[in-house]
């Protein structure tokens, strides 16, 4: 079964202006870039003020893309304006269960949904799909965040299906995009976010050890698998970016991935200080008698 998945920050939630002059023309255009990639799994990161008017924005966007809502969660950390949400294709897909991860400990939020193909006799196609938002403020808190609430599904796992995918703004970079920060031009104030710190206080390379260990782990970065390098997903927007690397990512495991690739126009970079990120892989499941299809 053919499968696409997309992860998308919105930044503010495509809304600017104050509460009473809400600008909604970068919703806008990005609901429209969505519609056009007609993702089965969405996980939507920054959907800022997307509470008011009943969570108007988000239904909209289910509406317009003919999907699901799984959940829409609150960061934990801030106003409580900042959410994180994750959809799918009811044309598609099935929703199992879900649930919330590292609630109260992850700086935003993670949603973890078992997903199950419309058209499968039983549960041999299942995935379990977590959608998140990393930490940004230092690399401690995103290793610390990635420990146990997203190790443990890069391999078997009790209860859990044998397919998994990871979505999200994860806010760090790929190991082999290490030698492409430039921190002379980065602001020193900062390098705290994304470099190691040395026990004497003073900064070292840039912090990998988050995506470090969800590799070591198991989950697999499909650029790996298709080997065709993809377009950076930040490095822009701002003039004190940290570089052009990829900070956003759907990591997989048990999945065969056709196609991994930023969605990287000249729209695109007006509307967010991300880029969407877009995986089409298939699902494997067993045949009768036990063997797969090839």
């Amino acid at each position: 079964m053919p499968l696409r998945a997309v992860t998308y920050n919105l930044l503010n939630g495509g809304v600017d202006g104050r509460p009473e002059a809400r600008s909604e023309g970068r919703f806008d255009a990005q609901l429209g870039i969505i519609k056009s990639l007609a993702p089965d799994v969405l996980a939507l990161q920054e959907c800022t003020f997307w509470d008011e008017d009943g969570n108007r924005r988000l239904e909209t966007v289910a509406r317009e893309t003919d999907m699901a809502v799984v959940a829409m969660v609150p960061s934990r950390v801030g106003d409580g304006r900042n959410f994180t949400a994750l959809l799918y294709r009811p044309e598609t897909l099935r929703l199992v269960d879900w649930r919330q991860r590292g609630q109260g400990v992850l700086h935003h939020a993670m949603i973890q949904a078992h997903l199950r193909p419309v058209d499968a006799p039983d549960g041999s196609a299942d995935f379990t799909a977590l959608a998140t938002h990393l930490a940004f403020t230092n690399g401690d808190t995103r290793l610390a965040e990635v420990r146990g609430w997203a190790t443990d599904l890069a391999g078997t796992f009790p209860g859990a299906p044998s397919r998994a995918m990871l979505l999200g703004d994860l806010n760090c970079a790929r190991p082999a995009d290490a030698d492409v920060f430039d921190w002379d031009q980065v602001p020193r104030n900062l390098h705290a976010r994304y470099r190691l710190v040395l026990p004497n206080g003073t900064f070292g390379d840039a912090d990998l050890r988050a995506m470090q260990v969800l590799l070591a782990s198991g989950w697999q970065d499909p650029e790996s698998l298709t080997t065709i390098p993809r377009t950076p997903t930040v490095g822009y927007y701002y003039a004190g970016e940290k570089g052009d690397v990829c900070l956003d990512h759907i990591l997989v495991h048990g999945f065969t991935a056709r196609s991994y690739r930023t969605y990287d126009t000249p729209m695109a970079r007006t509307l967010s200080d991300h880029l969407p990120t877009l995986l089409d892989a298939e699902i494997h499941a067993p045949r009768e008698g036990g063997d797969r299809r090839g």
